[in-house]
């Protein structure tokens, strides 16, 4: 199982109409909030979906 944390940034298999599949994970819960790197728009998900869709993810740290 993936831990997730704030601050990493998850990589989803659909992209965003933007151009850009990278998202900044800024909430952590039964819900995600995330940012979008490409255009900054911020969106809800639900954790299962999150973790279903996630392709990669880089922690804060690197």
């Amino acid at each position: 199982m993936t831990v997730y944390e704030i601050g990493d940034i998850v990589k989803l298999k659909k992209q965003h109409p933007c151009g850009s599949s990278e998202w900044e994970v800024l909430r952590v819960g039964a819900d995600f909030r995330l940012k979008c790197l490409g255009c900054g728009h911020q969106v809800m998900m639900a954790r299962k979906l999150v973790e279903k869709n996630t392709k990669g993810i880089r922690k804060a740290a690197d």
